[in-house]
């Protein structure tokens, strides 16, 4: 994998507020919020995906009713 570099900008005070603490990797911090944001959408659109998907389907489906077949055929 690459690393490319990213500025962003930040409200001074918070910039200050981070300056005081120490051994923290910001960049990392930066980077687990980035990666956790962006599963965050990718779930989301999964799931909007998924229902657009229901949505289209001509094929009835039950979960209750098909659970209870496979235990009667069983």
């Amino acid at each position: 994998m690459t690393n490319v570099t990213f500025t962003i900008t930040l409200p001074k005070e918070l910039k200050e507020k981070m300056k005081k603490v120490k051994n923290v990797n910001w960049s990392e911090v930066d980077r687990k919020a980035f990666e956790e944001e962006i599963r965050k959408i990718e779930r989301i659109k999964a799931s909007e995906e998924i229902d657009k998907l229901r949505k289209e389907s001509k094929v009835e489906w039950n979960g209750v009713e098909e659970i209870r077949k496979w235990r009667e055929s069983h």
